[in-house]
């Protein structure tokens, strides 16, 4: 714990800089899912004007032109004309109606922003995991070798008589594993070099691994898109409930329209003079609907539900971040213990460097030792990155645009 309290305490001198990794992590998405995102935010954008806008009625242009012959004379006919029914007063329903689209466009956007985070961390994720590949296989070269050392050492204690054909049997199934181990390694290695390129435009050789700051449980919430989405989902549910509401109430509607017409009659003399007229006026209604309760009730019971939801994610988030703290306490643990180790391992390979001077220790045994400080060395990188896996998955979820 004390630990833990120590990554805490170091995360709050790092403030300052927390934003200069937090942004770059976008960099890593390919330019066709940048531009993929880019059509979404622009489809939001416009579907959500096309919501505030809805309450604007259309204005309704029509023309027929028909012939009959009723009375064995040819009759044509002709008529034209603009009408409108548009409603200037909907019970606080326009207000609404333009609140809930934008409502609705930051709740959208937010959704798009949750994808596009969870795909950059996606792609650094990769790229951790391909640097930490590279320490596994180094370290499984150790290994071999050591397994390699071994075998040498048996098949010297066996020619001299000194072991039995088991022992070295077992020195060589060592040596097999050890490189079937390494084969292994480096197939998966090429497994998450081709996720890593079907995201992202970098070249993963040279690419740069960002180094993100420990967060404080505040600032983790503070910033969380997952909350803000579902803030903005309360928001675009109380509107919601809103407009149903007004849906049932009294509206009025202003109505206006122009006509045109004409009539000729084929073989007589008789012509109707072409007519032109125009009307307005107001009106007023109010639906009676047997599911009004029914409908507002449900809209009621979302935008409650909603409430209780982001609630229950607030608890969520924090045993997240206490699980990642709680790993991340791990993690540095093993560090600390490789520390330790590869500390004893240098002393006894200076010892056993001056032994090996002196003719009471072989060759082998240096190699060994200094393998296994080797060994420790990689364990405690591997570590830190274990630690940045960790910290990815917070800021998958953590996004400050200030």
């Amino acid at each position: 714990m004390k630990v833990l309290n120590l990554l805490i305490a170091l995360s709050v001198l790092c403030n300052s800089s927390l934003l200069a990794d937090e942004k770059k992590l976008e960099e890593y998405i390919s330019d066709n899912k940048k531009v993929q995102f880019d059509y979404d935010y622009k489809k939001n954008e416009v579907q959500s004007s096309k919501l505030r806008d809805s309450w604007i009625a259309p204005l309704n242009l029509n023309y027929s032109y028909s012939k009959s012959n009723p009375y064995d004379n040819e009759q044509t006919q002709e008529k034209a004309g603009l009408s409108m029914d548009q409603a200037i007063f909907q019970s606080g329903g326009i207000y609404y109606g333009i609140k809930f689209a934008e409502a609705s466009r930051i709740y959208s956007n937010y959704s798009i922003d949750v994808a596009k985070r969870k795909l950059a961390k996606d792609a650094v994720s990769l790229l951790m995991q391909i640097q930490q590949i590279d320490l596994k296989e180094s370290k499984q070269n150790i290994v071999i070798k050591n397994s390699e050392i071994n075998l040498a050492q048996k098949k010297e204690d066996y020619l001299n008589g000194q072991l039995d054909s088991g022992f070295l049997d077992n020195a060589i199934i060592e040596r097999n594993i050890a490189i079937q181990s390494l084969y292994d390694i480096q197939t998966n290695k090429e497994r998450i070099i081709s996720k890593f390129n079907a995201i992202s435009d970098m070249n993963y050789l040279d690419a740069y691994i960002p180094d993100l700051k420990l967060l404080s449980l505040e600032q983790f919430l503070e910033y969380n898109i997952i909350l803000n989405m579902s803030n903005s989902e309360i928001e675009k549910n109380r509107y919601s409930k809103n407009v149903t509401v007004a849906k049932y109430l009294p509206k009025v509607s202003l109505t206006a329209g122009y006509t045109w017409q004409s009539s000729s009659v084929f073989g007589t003399n008789t012509t109707t003079p072409a007519t032109d007229y125009y009307n307005y006026g107001v009106k007023a209604y109010m639906p009676l609907d047997i599911n009004t309760f029914k409908d507002i009730e449900a809209a009621r019971v979302d935008y409650l539900k909603s409430k209780v939801v982001i609630e229950d994610r607030r608890r969520e988030l924090k045993a997240i971040f206490e699980q990642v703290m709680q790993n991340i306490e791990n993690f540095e643990k093993k560090k600390q213990l490789s520390l330790e180790n590869k500390d004893i391992y240098i002393r006894l390979l200076s010892q056993t460097n001056e032994l090996h001077v002196a003719g009471y220790k072989t060759l082998y045994d240096v190699e060994l030792l200094q393998n296994s400080v080797n060994i420790q060395e990689t364990d405690i990188k591997i570590f830190e990155l274990d630690k940045q896996l960790e910290l990815l998955t917070l800021y998958e979820m953590y996004k400050n645009e200030i």
